[in-house]
């Protein structure tokens, strides 16, 4: 393991961050005197970030805390675009309405890991609608599309695997990788920002950006990506039953987020605790000695501590609480996700297959049928032996709720309202 100069990239070495650098050397005395000023990119895509986008965020923290400078960028202008990475198909195009809607329901999310202010490690945010909506198109060809070879961009892997796959990209999706090499060197002249981070299938758009900046005259510009995020079985990571797990607590509850990590596979838990907990690296090296049933306990602090991180203590504590009653004491804790029925749907029946698909428990009836010939679902801790049973007011407990779940670790609670 090389030994750095700067505490930003030992930090980020050392709990795994570090996939690929376009000049480590160079980036290590800009930070090692606090003068690094970095940005990731985020696009407004979906009114929430997800996980995949936590692990940038969690990079920007450890470089603010070394005493340098994040920069969030919001993709006001890039979104009207769409990142091909990664796709098969065209992004569909929203419109300014939407994302700005998108831009306002995401923004609160950052000044829970960063601070923000006018400091000079003080974090700031801005939004490339600002230089990108203002663009004149033929000065735009000349004085930045000049920079760019066709042929190389063609080589790039947004582009490339798209055509190898023989699937269309539009001319405007083609251009997503000009408009963030700009962004870098818009960024560069307006805060001294000299370094992009992002995932790895970033790389190959940050060194354009590294590259445009040479040839426009800016200072060095620096690539720092951060491996691809999978577990330990090797599938991408952030998805459940549910969907993606978004970071809006009003997309995916403080709970669910919780029981997330809490699910972690064993092999994954010092990972994620190096990438998604600011525990010290002694703890966490004491956490990876535990043996066998022990090693929940660590899921457990796992799910606590990256809970708290991103929905403060309180809701991470309370988290911690619903799961040990719901668990340990098979008691019905009221913190555990509701969904509202109206009490019409109780009194004419509610078919226990649909009941399961509403609380997002399971994606499909057909998913239902399945987990309940395996039985794997659960009516007020009953299984269910039939795919055509009602719930109705006669399945409600004392506390006036019914109680869905799936598995030992996934409940909701359906609540008439």
């Amino acid at each position: 393991m090389t030994a750095f100069k700067s505490d930003f990239l030992n930090i980020l070495q050392q709990r795994g961050f570090v996939h690929q650098c376009s000049d480590f050397d160079g980036l290590d005395a800009l930070a090692a005197k606090g003068q690094a000023t970095a940005y990731v990119g985020y696009d407004c895509t979906a009114p929430s970030l997800h996980i995949g986008n936590f692990l940038t965020m969690m990079m920007l923290y450890w470089l603010q805390q070394s005493g340098n400078k994040p920069v969030t960028l919001m993709g006001g202008g890039t979104t009207m675009v769409g990142d091909p990475s990664g796709k098969d198909e065209s992004r569909a195009l929203r419109t300014v309405e939407e994302i700005e809607a998108n831009k306002a329901s995401i923004r609160g999310v950052f000044a829970k890991v960063l601070r923000y202010g006018s400091g000079a490690s003080d974090a700031v945010m801005l939004d490339n609608a600002e230089w990108l909506t203002k663009l004149n198109w033929i000065e735009m060809l000349r004085d930045i599309g000049r920079h760019f070879s066709v042929n190389r961009m063609l080589t790039m892997d947004s582009v490339r695997l798209r055509l190898e796959r023989e699937q269309e990209m539009s001319f405007i999706e083609f251009n997503y990788m000009v408009c963030q090499a700009y962004d870098f060197v818009e960024l560069s002249r307006r805060v001294d920002c000299r370094l992009q981070m992002g995932g790895s299938d970033q790389w190959g758009n940050i060194i354009n950006g590294v590259d445009l900046g040479r040839r426009m005259g800016t200072p060095q510009l620096f690539a720092l990506t951060t491996p691809l995020l999978t577990t330990a079985s090797g599938e991408k990571m952030g998805k459940t039953a549910q969907g993606a797990v978004w970071l809006n607590a009003d997309r995916f509850s403080p709970y669910d987020f919780w029981q997330y990590w809490r699910n972690a596979e064993d092999a994954d838990v010092v990972k994620f605790l190096k990438l998604f907990t600011i525990l010290p690296m002694d703890e966490i090296a004491r956490l990876a000695s535990l043996q066998g049933g022990e090693i929940n306990e660590a899921k457990k602090v796992l799910a606590t501590e990256a809970t708290a991180l991103l929905h403060g203590r309180d809701a991470a504590n309370t988290a911690a609480e619903t799961a040990r009653q719901t668990f340990e004491e098979g008691s019905h804790a009221a913190n555990l996700p509701t969904i509202d029925i109206s009490h019409s749907e109780l009194d004419s029946g509610l078919g226990v297959l649909a009941a399961f698909v509403k609380t997002g428990l399971v994606a499909s009836n057909g998913e239902a049928r399945r987990q309940i010939k395996g039985g794997g679902l659960r009516v007020n801790d009953t299984a269910v032996s039939d795919e055509k049973m009602m719930l109705t007011t006669k399945d409600l407990t004392p506390e006036g709720v019914i109680k869905l779940s799936m598995g030992r670790k996934r409940h909701v609670l359906l609540k008439p309202a």
